[in-house]
């Protein structure tokens, strides 16, 4: 079981990036998904979930209006698109997955998989 996220990089504030979540060994679309950044010197949070249907779905506040949180079962992949970022944005992003009947979890040690994470800078 590997999950990758990829498509960070370098963009100024205001811009938008999409990064996203692939899978190899399991079916994300039977898996409850979670994106979480970490900043350097804070903890890692959760930025934006779904459930393994896509029928409830979790935006922190701070990204609220600005991010979404997409699957794209066909592609086996589960996509975080980021518009209007900001420089407290700047984080390295993860996803995360976990078998669940429903719901999705919001700590990080609720979820039994993970990628490797991709840096998002923001930056003019």
């Amino acid at each position: 079981v590997q999950l990758q996220a990829s498509g960070g990089g370098l963009v100024q504030p205001g811009g938008s990036l999409s990064v996203s979540c692939a899978a190899s060994g399991l079916s994300l679309g039977s898996y409850a998904v979670g994106w979480f950044r970490q900043a350097a010197g804070k903890a890692r949070e959760l930025v934006a979930a779904t459930s393994w249907s896509g029928v409830s779905t979790y935006l922190a506040r701070s990204v609220q209006d600005r991010f979404t949180i997409d699957r794209e079962n066909a592609k086996n992949m589960v996509i975080l698109q980021m518009k209007n970022l900001r420089p407290e944005d700047t984080a390295t992003y993860y996803c995360a997955a976990d078998l669940r009947d429903h719901g999705f979890g919001y700590t990080s040690d609720e979820y039994a998989y993970w990628g490797h994470g991709t840096l998002v800078t923001v930056s003019s």
